[in-house]
């Protein structure tokens, strides 16, 4: 349903966290953004963490089965003689890939964006929802055990 393959970008994401690198993302170069992904019956819905971002500053794209999250958070506007004592929330280019399965429906995605959460809901394929097979029964049905075995 969802593929998530990454390995390097998250090898990065820890060896930079482990050494208490916070080095802001570039467009050439996005830091990854954390998320949560859960299915219920209908919809598969991935959630990221942006929070401080503002809603236009965040690019959705869906090509080739392939959902593209990009977010920039800008540094606030600060007076000239304002000196900052403590930054430790990272700033610049954002960017996250999540690889939808056939059994998603990416031409109806919505989004929603609430307190720094930006949801995205992918509905699931009719096709790919579970449902229940219908056994029919009939009289001759014990003939057709014998003639297997009799063959």
């Amino acid at each position: 349903m969802l593929m998530r393959t990454d390995t390097f970008r998250e090898l990065d994401r820890v060896a930079q966290h482990a050494l208490g690198a916070l080095q802001p993302g570039t467009w050439s170069r996005p830091a990854p953004m954390p998320m949560d992904a859960y299915r219920n019956a209908d919809e598969l819905v991935v959630a990221f963490d942006l929070p401080g971002v503002p809603p236009e500053a965040i690019e959705i794209e869906v090509e080739h089965n392939v959902l593209t999250v990009r977010a920039e958070r800008r540094p606030f506007d600060l007076d000239k003689g304002t000196r900052v004592q403590v930054s430790e929330r990272p700033l610049g280019a954002f960017s996250r890939q999540v690889f939808l399965g056939d059994a998603l429906d990416a031409d109806r995605i919505e989004a929603s964006y609430d307190n720094g959460v930006l949801a995205v809901r992918i509905p699931v394929r009719d096709q790919a929802k579970p449902r229940r097979v219908a056994i029919s029964h009939s009289q001759s049905s014990g003939d057709v055990g014998r003639r297997a075995i009799n063959a």
